[in-house]
Parts: structure tokens; C-alpha cells; sequence
């Protein structure tokens, strides 16, 4: 993908470390009040009067986390702050600031790190959070990209794992399990492409399962809907590694059990039909997928007036004593225990 001749390829030597940084940078623009300092000088300032500040840190490698075979830079760079701003609304907070931080190997020419910084800038202005600061390093295995997010909430409105109480309500934003195929469908392609080169596939069938996957958005305007239906969650949690291993995260850590009914789980269209395609089963997508970036909460059962009807929310299920077990109801009726089949990183190959 990077190998254009007929593209400029200008070296990243010819910048050095910090005329790289300034000219990745010099176009992004601050949204928020409690950035006092920006990209430029040893440290970024963040200046918050009362409120709770939120961090989160993720690291995407490339061979592990990404395959640039067919993952288009721009769609990388937005991508990997949405992961992170997924972290902090799963705080039921708001996301100002964001870090950035790459690692590069020579192959990378500097018009690749301005795709990949295109991409990053696009979110960050849909968004508004502001790119404070980072690092660029060389590399030799390849893109490396670590993002540091913060936000801020009020005290009261933080949303932690541990709040879960028994017949507490399970709610899932939009739906899940599209990344995952798209994922299955980008990777049947690649194994296609590499047979015949010259195949150009037809991807419209695929179209919301691919976009999913390559430019995921994180649900920023949970926090502001919540708070609009004077709703509190219990407990809150991002669908990045799949529904059943969070729901069991919270479970744990809430000192819970659950119940997750099978004919609950909301699925759009295109994810049954590939399901069906591929032979695989829809549940088993829709509970083990990952990358969803949608969010996983508990409220009291006495707010349940308040979401009803609510095309963004899905009740999905209930929390139990955790002497009932952490359960998944079929359409059968039949209660199986939930198991964490989502992503692990440090899990081995099969």
C-alpha cells in the first residue's frame, strides 16, 4: 500500500524529530478551556477547577493490532483515538485532551505520517478534544502508535465497574458484533487478493460491517443523553473485547451474577446475513466480536421509565446474586454459563 513510485517520498531525516512533530502538528486547533498549553514545550497544562480527571492508555502495533494491507492510514489514525475516547465516555465523562506517540520504521516516508495525522486530526475536530503532546521514535518492526486520553466529570457522574447492584438493568448502546465480520470480511478479501491480484472486490454488501471495523465511533453522546434522562449508571464499561468478557468484568467487580437473554442482543441486518454467509453464529459474534466501541451499563431498575423507547438503548438483560452465576438465557430459555471467548492479546496463536 505504501509503495506508490508515482507518489513523492520525502524521508523523515530530512525533518528530524522535532521539525516532524511541528509539522504533524501545526494545523491542530484547541477546543477546550483546561488545555492551557498545548503541543510545543516539555509539558502540556491542563487546568481543571473541580472536576475529576479521567486517563486512559492504549498501545497499537502493527502485526498484532492492525494489518496496513488493507487498513488505510487515515482510518488508522482515527481509529486509534477513538479506542481511547471510547475509555474515557465509558467513565460517563467528557474527553478534552489527547496524546499522541508514534514509533516508525524508515519505510514509512513522511506523506504516510501525514495520512496517518490527517486521520487523527479528523477526530480530534469531530470530537473536540485537543492533541497536547507525544513522541515520534524510529522503529524496526514496523508502526507503533500509543494515544493517552483525558476528560473530566463531576464527582457524582463517574462511572465505575464495581456499581453493579442485583435486578439492576443491562443496557447496550447501539449494536454489536459488525467489527468483527468486517474484520472476517477484510481478511477473506486479503487471502483473495494475494491468490489473484487483479481481483477488485465488491464490497457494498459488507458496507456498515467494514466501516465498523475501520472507523469506529466512540458514543460520545451517551454521557449527554444520560444526563438529559436524569439517568446515573450504576456501572459502565466499552464494548472493546467482546460483550460477554466485559459484562463479566463488570459482574466480577460488582460482586455479581447476570442474566443476558439471547433474543435481547441487538443485531443490524448485515451482521445476519454474513453470519448466515459465513456459517457462523450471530450470538457467538455478537458476544465475542469485540471493537464494537459501544457501551455496556447498569442502571436501577426504577429508572427503566426514563430509557424505554429509547432508539440508542437496549436492555439486554439483568444483574443477579452472584450466587446465580453469570448466565446467558437462550431463545430456549435455557440458562448457559457466560464464557469470555473476546480479544486477549497475550493469548497464543492456534
Amino acid at each position: 500500500m505504501l509503495e506508490d513510485k508515482n507518489k513523492q517520498r520525502t524521508s523523515l531525516a530530512e525533518l528530524g524529530e522535532f521539525g516532524l512533530i511541528n509539522h504533524l502538528t501545526e494545523h491542530f486547533k484547541i477546543y477546550n478551556e483546561s488545555t492551557s498549553k498545548g503541543v510545543g514545550d516539555d509539558c502540556a497544562v491542563i487546568s481543571e477547577k473541580k472536576d475529576e480527571i479521567v486517563v486512559s492508555t492504549d498501545l497499537l502495533i502493527e502485526g498484532v493490532h492492525f494489518d496496513l494491507s488493507y487498513v488505510p492510514l487515515k482510518h488508522l489514525g482515527y481509529k486509534a483515538i477513538m479506542v481511547n475516547l471510547s475509555d474515557v465516555y465509558a467513565m460517563n465523562a467528557t474527553a478534552k485532551q489527547v496524546t499522541v506517540s508514534i514509533a516508525v520504521s524508515n519505510r514509512f516516508p513522511l506523506e504516510a505520517l501525514e495520512e496517518l495525522y490527517a486521520g487523527i486530526q479528523l477526530a480530534c475536530d469531530t470530537y473536540k478534544v485537543d492533541l497536547i503532546g507525544g513522541d515520534t521514535t524510529s522503529s524496526t518492526t514496523g508502526l507503533l502508535i500509543s494515544v493517552t486520553a483525558i476528560g473530566s466529570a463531576a464527582k457524582e457522574s463517574l462511572a465505575y465497574r464495581d456499581g453493579a447492584k442485583p435486578t439492576d438493568l443491562i443496557v447496550l448502546t447501539g449494536d454489536v458484533g459488525a467489527a468483527y465480520l468486517g474484520l472476517q470480511v477484510l481478511e477473506r478479501e486479503k487471502e483473495v487478493f494475494k491468490v489473484n491480484p487483479q481481483s477488485q472486490p465488491d464490497l457494498e454488501a459488507y458496507s456498515y460491517l467494514i466501516e465498523r471495523q475501520l472507523k469506529p465511533e466512540a458514543r460520545k453522546d451517551i454521557h449527554r443523553l444520560l444526563k438529559d434522562l436524569e439517568v446515573q449508571p450504576t456501572s459502565m464499561i466499552d464494548v472493546s473485547d467482546g460483550l460477554s468478557s466485559e459484562l463479566m468484568h463488570i459482574c466480577t467487580q460488582s460482586n455479581t451474577g447476570c442474566n443476558l437473554y439471547e433474543d435481547k442482543l441487538p443485531l443490524d441486518p448485515q451482521v445476519v446475513s454474513t453470519c448466515e454467509e459465513f456459517n457462523i453464529d450471530s450470538t457467538m459474534v455478537a458476544l465475542s466480536g469485540g471493537e464494537d466501541y459501544e457501551l455496556l451499563f447498569t442502571i436501577s431498575i426504577n429508572d427503566f421509565d426514563k430509557i424505554k423507547g429509547n432508539p440508542n438503548l437496549t436492555v439486554i438483560g439483568h444483574i443477579t446474586d452472584k450466587n446465580e452465576g453469570m448466565n446467558l438465557v437462550t431463545r430456549a430459555n435455557q440458562q448457559i454459563k457466560l464464557k469470555a471467548q473476546g480479544w486477549n492479546s497475550f493469548e497464543e496463536e492456534s
